[in-house]
């Protein structure tokens, strides 16, 4: 039944089933009794019953009340004088055809019809109608002779029946108890499941997501960072070691290294006051240590992002716009992707050859870890592309599009290591300036050195010793494709000082290649 009855008062149950529209209507057989008025879905549920007790038949007495689990052996058809309820057997003129017997009366006239008639089958009490019906009355699949109804009177049927499927929902939930319980001997079998309470059925598995979440959420924090004056911004990091050292961005806690304020909150909503140990630009990679650490600090175990496949589960953890604890899955869409990243400040922009994945990260989410299937890090969510304006439906979108970025955990971990033995990073460099610009063919090497002074290859340098010139344009270093400066910086800081490098180059349009051992810079500087 449609809501738009709610709080409306519900009549109680008929004591006989609802009368169908098209049945003739009729009345005792001494005289026709007044129609009642029309009943409204809106009127108290007591009319039609208040109607009945109060309208009888002529030569008959009204029937003594008799409790509502017997049924009143001379009470009359709670319906049986009512336009809005016409009797079985009855006729709209109001006579009993031969053969039929009114419901509830004996007809005008007979001197053999015996009372109460034989007992109805057995039915639920709250079936019987507030204890002023006979049972469920006579049988309504009885054929019916056929008489025109007034006009005047369909109305109040009509409501009547509106009424009546009002009940029906009232009591629908008992009848509905009342059938179940007797399935198995009426042979109706249901077809609906109920799930186990057990709590042996609810365990999750070691490998589900529910159950790496479970494990890794204590070891997620989400870090404030705050400066002097009052401005700062929210991130996330994770447990490093026992010793209270978390890993994040450095552009999580740049705002706060002179001088603000720094604070880590546990996923149980335990805070503690931290500070900050190293951080690097150019990897976007920070440690953070806590002032005061809990006894129970448990470290995530972190993988060797070098396996890592494409294809391969993921799941983030961050506090994306603050909203805490909050866990996304994905998989690993591809890697060695080539990002170039900045908050937008004086900062100077980080370098990485990034995972990439199409777990949902936002702001917030950076410096969270980036778990693998076994909920082992495999990287820190770092980065994402947003849609650009005109891309998408045309609207400029600052949220995740699928395109999320994390500096694989083998490089964050040996800067780690580096920010908490000396508080700065060093980095591999070949000793040559490249051109930024976008472009698709390669890396070229500048005319100058950064800062437009000097040469652009360092005099004794790793590029110079290999015989690298300007205007040389890098193709490759060992099998990585290189499509531009960026590309090839990112490439570069995968690898330590002193490893030895094969880079293929392009002169005066010949393709040449060169062993290169990676010199070192130390800081940002």
């Amino acid at each position: 039944m449609s809501t738009e009855n709610e709080g409306t008062e519900v009549p109680p149950a008929p004591s006989a089933p609802p009368v169908p529209v098209d049945t003739p209507a009729a009345s005792a057989p001494d005289a026709p009794a007044p129609a009642a008025p029309p009943m409204s879905a809106g009127q108290s549920g007591s009319a039609a019953p208040a109607a009945a007790s109060g309208e009888q038949a002529a030569g008959q007495a009204p029937a003594p009340a008799q409790s509502p689990a017997a049924p009143a052996p001379s009470a009359p058809d709670p319906y049986a004088h009512t336009a809005a309820h016409v009797g079985a057997g009855q006729t709209a003129a109001g006579q009993v055809p031969a053969g039929h017997a009114s419901s509830g009366h004996v007809p005008a006239g007979s001197g053999s019809g015996a009372w109460p008639p034989p007992p109805p089958p057995a039915v639920p009490t709250y079936a019987q109608g507030g204890g002023s019906g006979s049972g469920w009355g006579a049988s309504w699949t009885a054929e019916q002779p056929a008489a025109p109804k007034p006009g005047g009177r369909r109305g109040g049927l009509v409501a009547a029946v509106i009424a009546a499927a009002l009940v029906a929902g009232g009591v629908g939930g008992g009848l509905g108890f009342w059938a179940a319980d007797r399935s198995e001997d009426s042979g109706t079998d249901s077809t609906t499941v109920s799930a186990s309470d057990s709590p042996a059925d609810l365990k999750r598995e070691p490998g589900s997501v529910a159950a790496i979440a479970n494990k890794a959420l204590p070891s997620v924090v989400t870090i404030e960072a705050q400066s002097g004056s009052g401005e700062g911004g929210t991130g996330t990091g994770f447990v490093y070691d026992k010793q209270g050292h978390i890993m994040t961005n450095n552009h999580v806690v740049a705002s706060a290294a002179q001088g603000g304020k720094l604070s880590a909150t546990f996923s149980n909503g335990k805070k503690y006051d931290a500070e900050v140990v190293g951080r690097a630009e150019g990897y976007d990679v920070a440690v953070i240590k806590l002032k005061s650490k809990p006894a129970n600090l448990n470290p995530i175990a972190l993988a060797d992002s070098d396996k890592v496949a494409v294809g391969d589960s993921t799941i983030a953890i961050g506090a994306p716009f603050g909203l805490s604890n909050t866990v996304t899955t994905g998989i690993v869409s591809a890697k060695n992707r080539p990002v170039t990243s900045s908050d937008g400040g004086s900062s100077k922009s980080s370098y990485m050859s990034a995972l990439q994945t199409d777990a949902s990260i936002n702001p917030g989410n950076s410096g969270g870890p980036l778990l693998d299937a076994r909920g082992a890090v495999i990287g820190i969510n770092s980065a994402i592309k947003p849609a650009d304006s005109g891309g998408l439906g045309g609207g400029a979108q600052s949220g995740s599009i699928g395109l999320g970025f994390a500096i694989p955990v083998n490089q964050a971990k040996n800067v780690a290591q580096q920010l908490i033995k000396t508080g700065e990073a060093t980095y591999p460099v070949i000793g040559a300036s490249v051109s930024l610009g976008e472009a698709s063919n390669g890396a070229t090497i500048s005319d100058r050195a950064a800062g437009g002074s000097g040469a652009a290859v360092e005099p004794g340098g790793p590029a110079a010793k290999a015989g690298l010139k300007s205007g040389d344009v890098i193709k490759k270093l060992d099998d990585m494709v290189i499509d531009s400066g960026p590309t090839l910086i990112g490439q570069i800081w995968t690898h330590k000082p002193g490893d030895t490098v094969k880079i293929t180059y392009e002169r005066d349009g010949k393709e040449r290649t060169a062993d290169v051992t990676l010199g070192a810079r130390k800081g940002d500087s």
